[in-house]
């Protein structure tokens, strides 16, 4: 993690104010996933979403309480964005690549408390505590991983004051995964598909078994064929893939998926060969791992159906629709669902 970029020159009144306006709210102490006892309001209103993945669990929580986005969204996002988050500010971010929030960026936004939600280590919990020390500002650090997403909904609603809101999510997500193992119950590990994610416009980044990027293909039951390893992502040659030969190929970068096919390197790889190279949609937040948050929910059952047509609801659009309702607060037509999902071929 790229340390944030803090300068003792603007903390000063910034930062005693900030404190006398949360101190004299109402508040309560939670435990935060690295085990940390943490004064939060007991009704947050202003909250900084630390990086992309907090972003999007806040926006499916607690719009309202929205200070700013990381980056702002793509005039593509905007149709499934609710009105009055659109237009938010750009405050960048403060975990991950590319940080670029300072501390007076931070303040002015005048957060009652900062969300960040993703992996859980030793630096992740240091940024968390130097930031929660320099600014005044209460700093919860929630578990990003797959499995634990209703529990982390029921966590981060309580925490918001929306528990209701909370459970609701929760549910679907519980019934989301029951789902998909319904389905993998009635397939046998060797009639599963081996899956390659192609990343970039060459498709040679990838994402190993295990790693927060790939956790979809694994839950779904794909067989990634990048072995696990100490990075998450990695950086591969078309031969490695052709040695692999991946029965699917699923891709987040619309270039790729649009020229794969003519593209001599890729040739003959089973997933090309057989149109088995599939685009994620990406609107208003990616299916596969763009950013790694509460929107893998849908894209489960977008992979599920891809990966086991005969198997899984044949009516995606009905459920991508629904999910969109539930969690983004905005109902796509039909034309909109025809959109967004015809990325799932490359050439559409």
């Amino acid at each position: 993690m790229i340390p944030l970029r803090l300068s003792a020159l603007m903390a000063g009144g910034l930062v005693m104010g900030l404190a006398a306006l949360t101190a004299a709210a109402e508040t309560r102490t939670i435990t935060d996933a690295t085990g940390r006892p943490i004064e939060v309001p007991a009704d947050p209103r202003r909250v900084f979403a630390a990086g992309p993945p907090a972003a999007t669990l806040l926006y499916t929580l607690k719009p309202d309480a929205m200070v700013g986005w990381p980056r702002a969204p793509g005039a593509e996002d905007m149709p499934f964005l609710r009105p009055g988050t659109r237009d938010l500010p750009a405050l960048g971010r403060l975990t991950g690549k590319g940080d670029t929030v300072n501390l007076e960026v931070l303040l002015s936004a005048r957060p009652d408390l900062i969300v960040d939600y993703g992996t859980v280590n030793a630096t992740y919990r240091d940024l968390a505590r130097r930031v929660q020390a320099q600014t005044g500002t209460p700093y919860a650090l929630i578990d990003g991983s797959l499995p634990t997403i209703p529990a982390t909904l029921r966590t981060l609603g309580e925490l918001l004051a929306e528990t209701q809101r909370g459970e609701t999510l929760a549910a679907y997500a519980e019934a989301t995964f029951a789902g998909i193992d319904a389905i993998l119950a009635a397939i046998p590990e060797d009639r599963r598909p081996t899956v390659y994610l192609a990343r970039g416009p060459e498709g040679i980044e990838t994402a190993a078994r295990g790693s927060i990027n790939a956790e979809i293909i694994d839950r779904v039951g794909g067989r990634n064929v990048v072995a696990a390893g100490p990075d998450g992502l990695a950086t591969v040659s078309p031969e490695q893939v052709q040695a692999w030969a991946p029965e699917v190929i699923v891709t987040i970068d619309a270039d790729f998926a649009a020229h794969v096919g003519t593209m001599p390197e890729w040739q003959g790889i089973p997933a090309v060969r057989d149109g088995r190279v599939y685009l994620a949609p990406a609107a208003p937040f990616g299916f596969i791992d763009s950013p790694p948050s509460v929107n893998r929910l849908i894209g489960l059952k977008w992979l599920a159906q891809k990966l086991y047509p005969e198997a899984a609801a044949p009516d995606i659009e009905a459920e991508v629709a629904r999910f969109y309702t539930l969690f983004y607060g905005v109902t796509p037509d039909r034309a909109a669902l025809a959109g967004l999902l015809g990325s799932g071929h490359p050439g559409e």
